[in-house]
């Protein structure tokens, strides 16, 4: 059995929007696309798990992008992943979702963000929505 500590979302655009995309940054540049606060408290420091689940839609624009999704928890990269991004002639639009799990934090408040980043020279995708971010912060139970 698990006690709901904290739940937080956001969600910064709420469906596929072209007129309002914006382009991914070259790495070592990145965008924060979301952030949300979860509070531990102090009965449940270390005696916990924070269920982060995100959704990002991407278009391909250019040749093909890698582009590398990150959370960070209070500022140090806690999470990443990488995936390809197609464009003219192939599939071009994305949503891609992904979960991270942190567990055992202190008490206090953690700050969640999560951003993105295209590694790949020459090439350009676009956040085009929906975005989505929310963590779930559970006590297990001993």
């Amino acid at each position: 059995m698990v006690q709901v500590l904290d739940y937080q979302a956001t969600q910064p655009l709420s469906r596929f929007t072209p007129a309002r995309a914006f382009t991914i940054p070259q790495a070592p540049f990145r965008v924060i696309l979301a952030s949300i606060r979860i509070n531990i408290p102090a009965n449940a420091s270390r005696n916990n798990r924070v269920e982060l689940i995100a959704s990002v839609g991407v278009e391909g624009i250019t040749n093909i992008s890698q582009i590398v999704f990150r959370i960070f928890r209070n500022g140090r990269e806690i999470f990443n992943t990488q995936d390809g991004v197609e464009s003219v002639g192939s599939e071009v639009n994305y949503t891609f979702t992904f979960q991270a799990i942190d567990s055992n934090l202190t008490s206090g408040a953690n700050f969640y963000q999560l951003t993105v980043e295209n590694i790949t020279p020459n090439t350009q995708s676009n956040v085009v929505g929906p975005i989505s971010f929310s963590g779930l912060a559970v006590k297990r139970s001993n």
